[in-house]
């Protein structure tokens, strides 16, 4: 496939200038499958007719300063002083209301009366690290409540500066209610968004990015260790076919439970009472929370604990001592529990043995016993959630399609001051939309027979699979004492049998030695695969690992390591629940099996859909792109991207993934293309490229489709310059006279749009399609429900068509989507997501496991990064296999 080159030739460089590709536009609506009506989530808005329809929204930049001059940055200081602007100086401003995102930003509708303003705002009370506390102010021994009363208020002055940035009309609002296209319809939305929002903060919620949470009982959920499922809503605007709409719909983020700061750190730690508490985790847990003290009602944030306990820990108090020249000053050195006890009349039952919670600056610090000190709530979780807060947290967030539209229908959203005051109104009435029903993909198992799927479902009763594998030799090696070992082995060998899959009984069963049971996992993998090799002197084709408790145990990493990495070795985690499982748990244990070793369970027939047929025909290679993040609460942990890519042309079921490690948070692909010196690695695509030309019958690739998922609007533009243009260049290494078409479909499933069947209680039907009213007023995008959705509501997956070099029509393009979430191997139902993309998922999120990158120390934020860790490559007999599957 490479083209000749001289041995010490220069690889291909990159292009030096970036291309400016932007997103194809719509070529047409699609007409194919039955019509269905629906509802979504979308509210109309709208301007009165008697509204000032000439009227401009006017942009204003905001700059906060303390009274020294220093920024004012602080996360939730901007609302509290723009709120003491408008209530000081409504005459200065005429009166005007603003819309402010808490931050730069300001909007109003109709100008200030001067391009730029000046204010000075004090504000009283203000919590905050740069303020005294009690401790360190004039108190009398006696504690004298009298004398207490007379301390000042704290008290910090701002200086405010609101100067004049842009304005836009506001009949672009009107424009897009008639469908007519407007430049400054995107500029009106986000200060329709921003009025909403802070609209939601003046009521006390929680804001958090485009959602916004109210600190009602009913919406909190306990997910155990402190932490609380908090359910709010999310609300955008958004500019589509039918004019502008409001999506709104149900949300749910983390909270600290608001209890006793005891009772959080016991239940956040899971140990029995506050002697076994890790204190250093703790002062982690706890930096920058809020806490409400007890005997007085101050509101502080924390900055860290103590290092001795409140029994020993010392500041100065300042005394005034009665004496002949006059009243006499001293500081004397006092314990905080002695303070609190003696001098302030305080009970202190446990905190003299646990260190103090520290509310001041390192340098001036101010403690207060632990038991007086109970968390403030609506307080974000920002760590990462264990395995059963995960789990309970999506049992709990679920609601059936009737129970979302009730709740989506309880929120007043349309009775904002600000909107009704400015002529604009939001409907309080779901949209009606028109969707489509596409025709079901065909299947075929074993054999050539039918697979016939019903509600996006089909199952293998009495068939065999489409291609099944032979297995032989295999092992078991059991971390397990659950398992019935031998009607396990009778009843998998019976059902593979019936699946025409060829399978003996295990050439070894090597079960765990007892005595190694409470050591780390990777020693007991360690132990086992020790065992086994000196046992078993050659690798077997397959081993089958039987876990002690869930699939995400400890030990499923290090094992995945070994097998995949260490020995070459195809494996298959299991983990029944049971002693004894039934024939649907074994057969889905099959089918990954089978697929992992090279065979098909079930394959699409081609003359389905004209696309289809097309790729069929021309030689046709699919990739599917993802990058997964560390959890919200490590930053520091690197970012995975996978690339898997479909092989064995014409065949679009099977694939083989390569996997890399990059920067934290780095959302574009940076490794698809890296001509390095004297590197057989040129890259992600390079390898991918070969591996179609190895097994499709040296033919290469004239058609290219790009799934690429997880990644937002606002990088479209560089998935088209960027990564495809890296994948132009992998292209050129090894052929510069090879030009393939390209199409590039973005597949997204982080958003808030949803469709309900009006007045059914049930999700609506697979292969659903919306292609029309809600989607981009430009841009070629659909939404496509591929699954049938059994618990909770039905989420869509939001496709973007950026290039479409090949020219399907709307009708064979949304089909050949709808027909790749029937090849994922590992179910027998349709997938909500098309299969090339899951398969990336699974790859990034197996081989994550490889390393802990969670287990890894936290990196300080005033250190240099740290290098990103490169992960073991894989054995050369499983690299190119459906290890993931």
């Amino acid at each position: 496939m490479e083209s000749q080159k001289p041995p010490n030739a220069e690889p291909a460089k990159r292009s030096s200038s970036i291309p400016n590709r932007l997103p194809m536009a719509r070529r047409g609506l699609g007409r194919t499958g039955e019509t269905i009506q629906l509802v979504t989530n979308h509210f109309k808005v709208s301007m009165h007719s008697n509204a000032n329809t000439g009227a401009h929204f006017y942009q204003y930049n905001v700059s906060l300063a303390h009274e020294d001059g220093h920024p004012a940055d602080a996360k939730d200081i901007g609302r509290k002083v723009m709120d003491k602007v408008h209530e000081t100086y409504h005459t200065e401003m005429a009166g005007m209301s603003f819309a402010y995102d808490g931050e730069k930003s300001l909007f109003t509708i109709g100008s200030l009366p001067s391009k730029k303003l000046r204010f000075t705002v004090v504000l009283e009370d203000a919590s905050s690290n740069r303020y005294k506390c009690t401790l360190n102010i004039d108190s009398p021994d006696d504690g004298s409540d009298r004398k207490r009363s007379r301390r000042p208020y704290h008290s910090k002055t701002f200086n405010v500066e609101i100067s004049f940035a842009a304005k836009f009309p506001m009949d672009s609002i009107v424009r897009a209610s008639y469908g007519q296209p407007s430049k400054h319809l995107q500029d009106a939305a986000r200060v329709l968004d921003i009025i909403l929002r802070q609209h939601a903060a003046k009521k006390g919620c929680l804001v958090v990015r485009q959602s916004f949470f109210d600190n009602l009982p009913r919406n909190f959920t306990p997910l155990g260790g402190g932490v609380l499922g908090c359910r709010g809503f999310n609300s955008s605007f958004r500019a589509t076919q039918g004019g502008l709409f409001l999506n709104m719909d149900v949300s749910t983020t983390l909270v600290i439970q608001p209890d006793p700061v005891r009772d959080f750190l016991v239940s956040n730690q899971n140990v029995k009472d506050m002697y076994h508490i890790d204190w250093s985790k703790a002062k982690r847990m706890l930096k920058n929370l809020r806490v409400k003290t007890l005997h007085s009602n101050a509101e502080w944030k924390i900055s860290g604990l103590s290092e001795r306990t409140c029994r020993n820990q010392t500041f100065l108090m300042k005394q005034r001592n009665e004496g002949p020249d006059g009243d006499e000053v001293r500081s004397v050195e006092v314990t905080v529990y002695d303070y609190f006890v003696k001098h302030r009349k305080i009970s202190l039952q446990y905190s003299g043995d646990f260190p103090c919670i520290n509310v001041g600056r390192s340098k001036h610090p101010v403690y207060i016993p632990l038991e007086l000190c109970t968390l403030v709530s609506l307080q974000r979780y920002t760590k990462p959630l264990s395995t059963q807060q995960r789990s309970s947290l999506v049992e709990k967030s679920r609601q059936k399609p009737q129970e979302r539209m009730r709740a989506l229908k309880s929120n007043k959203y349309d009775a904002n001051p600000m909107l009704r005051s400015s002529g604009i109104s939001i409907s309080t009435q779901f949209t009606q939309v028109e969707g489509r029903i596409l025709p079901t993909p065909s299947l075929k198992s074993g054999n050539g027979q039918d697979l016939s799927p019903r509600n996006g479902r089909w199952n293998f009763n009495n068939k065999e699979l489409a291609q099944p594998t032979k297995i032989d030799p295999w092992l078991i090696a059991s971390f397990s004492s659950r398992c019935n070992m031998k009607t396990l082995i009778q009843d998998l060998i019976k059902c593979a049998k019936m699946k025409g899959i060829s399978m003996g009984y295990p050439a070894e069963i090597f079960t765990e030695n007892p005595q190694y049971m409470r050591q780390p996992a990777p020693v007991r993998v360690d132990k086992m695969i020790g065992t086994m090799m000196s046992q078993f002197r050659r690798l077997p084709q397959f081993i089958l690992c039987i876990l002690p408790q869930k699939k995400n145990c400890d030990i499923y990493g290090p094992w995945k390591r070994q097998c995949l990495s260490g020995c070459g070795v195809p494996i298959q985690c299991i983990a029944p629940s049971t002693p004894v499982v039934n024939d649907q748990y074994l057969t889905n244990v099959l089918l990954k099996i089978n697929a992992k070793l090279g065979g098909l369970n079930s394959l699409l027939t081609m003359g389905y859909c004209p696309s289809l047929h097309l790729i069929s025909t021309i030689p046709t290679l699919i990739l599917g792109m993802d990058v997964s993040h560390g959890s919200p609460g490590r930053p520091d942990v690197p970012s995975i991207a996978a690339v898997v890519s479909s092989r064995h042309w014409p065949s679009i079921s099977q694939y083989r993934a390569t996997v890399r490690t990059q920067s934290p948070k780095l959302e574009m692909i940076d490794s698809l293309f890296e001509p390095l010196p004297n590197s057989k690695d040129s890259g992600i695509i390079r390898g991918t490229l070969l591996d179609f030309y190895k097994t499709s019958a040296k033919r290469k690739p004239e058609h290219i489709i790009i799934f690429r998922d997880g990644v937002g609007e606002s990088q479209f533009n560089q998935v088209l310059n960027i990564e495809l243009e890296q994948i132009i260049e992998a292209c050129k290494l090894l052929d510069e006279q090879w030009h393939p078409k390209f199409m590039v479909i973005i597949a997204q499933k982080n958003h808030h749009i949803r469709f309900f069947q009006n007045g059914s209680p049930s999700n609506v039907p697979p292969g659903t399609i919306v292609d029309n009213t809600i989607c981009h007023p430009r841009n070629n995008d659909f939404y496509l429900c591929a699954h049938a959705g059994m618990i909770g509501t039905s989420r869509p997956t939001h496709y973007h068509v950026l290039l479409d070099e090949l020219g399907f029509s709307a009708d064979d393009l949304q089909q050949l989507v709808h027909s790749l979430c029937y090849v994922y191997q590992r179910s027998t139902t349709a997938v909500s997501l098309v299969a090339p993309v899951c398969y990336a998922h699974l790859a990034a999120a197996q081989v994550a496991q490889f390393i802990k990158f969670e287990d890894l120390p936290e990196s300080s934020s005033g250190h240099a990064a740290a290098p990103v860790p490169q992960l073991p490559s894989f054995h050369e007999k499983v690299a190119d296999t459906m290890f993931f599957c």
